[in-house]
């Protein structure tokens, strides 16, 4: 198998994905933070794409931070999610506030803390499921979707 992957790589190109993180970052008293995307006016949650010299933790934290003004303690991975169409790959964490105070910034209209029956209203499935995947304790979830439409396992 080494040898095989050591030979020079035909005329075909490698596949190409972007790891983008997110934080689910959960209130003492259950409510979720989120975001209205300053770009397309979505519900989401605060992240985005992990720069190369960072962590995965650190750059949930700073997006986080960037996004909302909430400075966050990273606990775990809770789900790994692949958008087949736009080829990014999704860290999700869950997070518990450490302070800051919530703001929008230029890429957030509205931050705001919701119940999971708000995330529901609120978010398209693909992003609600990354916040209730966080909550149910039975991660981390691997999950992939067309940027709409969950993609059923298998």
């Amino acid at each position: 198998m080494l040898l095989y992957m050591s030979q020079p790589q035909e005329a075909t190109s490698p596949p190409l994905h972007s790891v983008s993180v997110a934080g689910v970052v959960v209130r003492e008293d259950g409510r979720l933070l989120a975001i209205r995307r300053a770009d397309n006016g979505t519900w989401e949650l605060p992240g985005g794409v992990l720069e190369l010299t960072e962590t995965p933790e650190a750059g949930v934290a700073r997006e986080v931070r960037e996004e909302t003004g909430i400075h966050v303690e990273v606990d775990e991975l809770t789900g790994v999610y692949k958008n087949t169409t736009r080829g990014i790959v999704a860290l999700v964490f869950r997070c518990k506030p450490s302070g800051g105070t919530e703001r929008t910034s230029s890429e957030s209209t509205a931050v705001s803390w919701l119940t999971p029956d708000e995330v529901g209203d609120r978010m398209s499935e693909v992003y609600a499921i990354r916040l209730l995947d966080a909550l149910d304790g039975n991660g981390p979830h691997v999950r992939s979707h067309d940027g709409k439409h969950l993609i059923p396992a298998g």
